[in-house]
This record gives structure tokens, sequence and C-alpha cells, in this order.
């Protein structure tokens, strides 16, 4: 009676599984066929002499580029070196050094010649105290900011209320730009008067590549298979998740590591929230709610082409905080807006966005994990058939290994950042062995996410520097 009831049980958990991941499947293929038309048309253009004019038009906006800092002594200076070549005609350059421990405050002194300054700061966002702000003597238009350790979040606000212009953009300390990213960022703000008041663009990895003067000179792939796994997740988020979402306007995340905002609409929707670990996401939801409170046509766009390179975890420890902390950050920004999902008030974004992430992202590595557990116990036990087992294993290649390798091939027909034939190569076999190894691994590690509730402070990530 009790193996008959345990049998029960494993087949129709098997069940539920099997329909739950066939059903992603179709949406993730219905989102891949989405994003390659959508590359198709943007990349069958020329559009070289759009930006040439756009780098004298008075109708490019200028920017304020906020790059929040904690222990970040490696990489800090090799990122704003990156910033002073971007093709851009007015930019501002605000590095906000957030009670770091090591030497970010004195490395920037230093490789930069700067000097304190009076500023009045005009509070219109809540911050920890501002101690000093220092300005560089050899580029003005670089800016330091000291202050008491509030976390990211309270760091971003920060720069926020010191920045002059109506444009902002996030940028992590370790990152680096392309010199057009900004003319390119920019554009679907420019193109449609102010309508677009957010776009992200797209961030890779930038292990493995030759990084010269704060530029990459060289793209390459790095040597750890663990890292080469996140250049593949990257590609599938940005190209086949993002792209997809951004047509329809239910774009929920603008990576802290690369975005662009309107500041007036940020501090109407009351900046960064300092109580969550997932700051980026959760501000986006907030301004689509704004957006549909209002009544408002406005948009919030990702456009893949211009890149931030930054630096990707190479331990799995480093890797399984960032993965828990990322998981928390998202179950935090649904439980913060849950009155938003399935709402018509919100459309879109509550009746197709939200409950994407809500089932997709969040829950569904809890259903992959029974997956996991289903075939190895149902199989060591007796308690599933071959053919179910079969049935479940090849339905998880499809939803981990095939979906990577889609995003390597829109990587292939768009961008092309990876010159060599055997970069492509390494990616398409490391995909096809994703779901033997690297996703089950990473599943645990967002289930921990579930459990392990962090204070909102900065996550930890030890820096070896992109152009080392």
């Amino acid at each position: 009676m009790f193996t008959t009831v345990m049998n029960w049980i494993f087949y129709s958990a098997g069940i539920f599984v099997l329909i739950y991941m066939i059903g992603i499947l179709a949406f993730y293929f219905f989102m891949f066929i989405t994003s390659a038309i959508e590359l198709r048309r943007l990349y069958g253009l020329d559009e070289d002499d759009y930006y040439e004019e756009l780098l004298y038009s008075f109708d490019t906006k200028p920017v304020s580029i906020l790059v929040p800092a904690y222990n970040e002594e490696v990489g800090i200076s090799h990122s704003v070196r990156s910033l002073l070549s971007l093709n851009y005609p007015e930019y501002e350059i605000i590095v906000v050094n957030d009670g770091s421990k090591d030497g970010t405050l004195e490395k920037m002194i230093k490789d930069f010649s700067m000097k304190k300054i009076p500023l009045v700061v005009r509070k219109k966002l809540e911050t920890n105290e501002i101690k000093d702000i220092y300005q560089s003597t050899i580029h003005p238009n670089v800016y330091l900011v000291d202050k008491v350790n509030g976390g990211k979040s309270d760091a971003l606000n920060a720069g926020i209320n010191i920045s002059k212009y109506p444009y902002f953009c996030t940028l992590d300390g370790d990152s680096i730009l392309e010199r057009d990213s900004f003319l390119k960022v920019m554009r679907p703000i420019i193109d449609s008067n102010g309508k677009v008041i957010a776009v992200g663009g797209s961030v890779r990895i930038a292990n493995g590549c030759k990084i010269e003067r704060g530029e990459v000179v060289q793209v390459g792939l790095p040597k750890k298979p663990i890292v080469i796994m996140q250049v593949i997740e990257y590609l599938r988020a940005f190209l086949m998740g993002r792209v997809g979402l951004s047509k329809y306007n239910i774009l929920l995340i603008v990576s802290g590591a690369f975005g662009v905002f309107q500041k007036d609409w940020v501090i109407k929707a009351g900046g960064y929230r300092r109580d969550t670990v997932g700051e980026d996401m959760e501000l986006v939801v907030r301004l689509h709610r704004v957006i549909k409170d209002e009544d408002s046509d406005h948009e919030i766009r990702y456009i893949p082409d211009p890149v931030c390179w930054t630096e990707a975890p190479d331990s799995l420890r480093v890797l399984q905080r960032q993965r828990s902390r990322w998981h928390q950050g998202l179950f935090e920004t649904l439980w913060t807006h849950r009155k938003m999902i399935f709402n018509p008030k919100y459309k879109s974004v509550g009746l197709v966005s939200l409950p994407y992430f809500l089932f997709i992202e969040l829950l569904g590595a809890l259903v992959e994990f029974f997956g996991y557990l289903i075939v190895v116990f149902g199989i060591l036990f007796s308690l599933v058939s071959w053919q179910m087992a079969t049935l479940l294993f090849v339905v998880s290649l499809l939803y981990g290994s095939f979906l990577s390798m889609c995003g390597v091939l829109l990587e292939e027909w768009s961008l092309r950042k990876y010159p060599k034939l055997m970069d492509i190569v390494k990616l398409f076999l490391l995909a096809l062995s994703e779901t033997f190894w690297y996703r089950p691994m990473t599943t645990f590690f967002r289930i921990r996410g579930f459990f392990q509730m962090r204070k909102h402070k900065w996550g930890d990530m030890e820096r070896k520097g992109v152009s080392s």
C-alpha cells in the first residue's frame, strides 16, 4: 500500500514538473523568435552616420554617470579612465565611495589629483551623511563623494542628489563601457523625445578579455568553465530575455551595472529603496507602477548594442553568494509589489511580466529542484518508470542546455563580440553541458536565497581586476 501511494505521488509530481517545464519552454521559444526578429531588424541597418550626428546634436542630453564604490580599489581607476574616453558630448562622472574599508578613496584621490570642494547638496532623497566631496584637477568632470556607509542604494541616492544633469547612468565600480555605449543607450530617449524614461544596455563578462587603459582591446573567453557558463547565462538573459520583454514594454530589470534613467521620474518614485538587496529591479517595477498610476504612456526599454564589460565571480563561494542574493532580491521585489500581480490596472506588467518573474524566475528554482529529486530518488527506489525519467531528462536538457545554445546563436547572429570560431565552439559545447552540472548547482544556490535573509548591504565580491 505504501509503495503504491509513493508511486502515485512521484508519478503525479513528475507529470506536474513535465507540464510546467514544457509550458516554460513554449514561452521561451516565443521569446527566442521575438528576440531573433527584433535583433535582425536592429542590425539590418547601418547606423554609423546616425550616431555621428548624435555626437554633435543639440538634442543629445547631458548625463551624470554614477559609480557607487565599496572596496573597489582594484578596478575603480580602470573604470573611470574608460569613462573618460567615451564618445559623448557632455557628461560628468560621480564616484560615490560608500565607506570603503580598502584604499578606494585614496586611490581615486591620487590617480586623478582630486581636491576637496565646497558643494551645497539639495537632499531630494534621504541618504547617510556625506563627509566630503572632491573634484579632479586634471579632469574637471570627475567628482568623488566620500560618505558614511549605507549600502549601494544609499550611495546611488547620494549620487542623484549631487548630480546636475537631467539623466543619470548607474555603473558598477568594476565595469568598463565601450566608447560609443552612451550614444547608443541614449538613442531611444532622444528619438522618443523623452517618452522613454529608462534604458538598459547589455552587460558582458570581462574575464578573459584584454584591457588596456580602461578599454577592451581584445574580446576573449575566460579559461574557467564556471566563468564561461556565466558568459552563456548573460547572453541568454540579455539577448533572449530582455529584448523580448522590452519589445512589449514589460521589462522589469534595468541592470544596476549599466542603465540610464530620467532623474525627475526616479525622484518622483522615491529613489532607490534602501531596505532591499534587489534595488535595481525594485526601482524599475516601481517606475512601471507610477507610470500606470498616472495613466502615462512613458516606456522603459532595453537595447542590446551598447555593451558594458564587468568582472564575474570565478569561485563557487562568491558565485553562490551572488546568486542567492539575486534570488532574495527578486523575492523581496515581488513581495513588495504583490498587489500589482494579476492586477488589470497595471496591464501587461501586472498580467504578464510580474507573473512571469513569479512563476518562472522565482518559483522555477523550486520546481527544478523537485524535478531533480524525482529523477534521482525515483530511479534509486523504483518509484518512477524509465519512460518518465527519460522524459524529465529530455525536457531538462531542452530547458537548460538548448535555451542557452539559443542565446549563443543570437549572439553570433547579432553582436558577434567573440570573433574567434573556437570561442563560439566552446560556448556551444559548454551550453550543451549546462543541464549536467551548472544548472543543478545554480538552482541550489537560488533556493538558498529563499532562506537566507541577508542584511541590505553591499554584496561581497572579491575583485581581481578585469585587466589582469
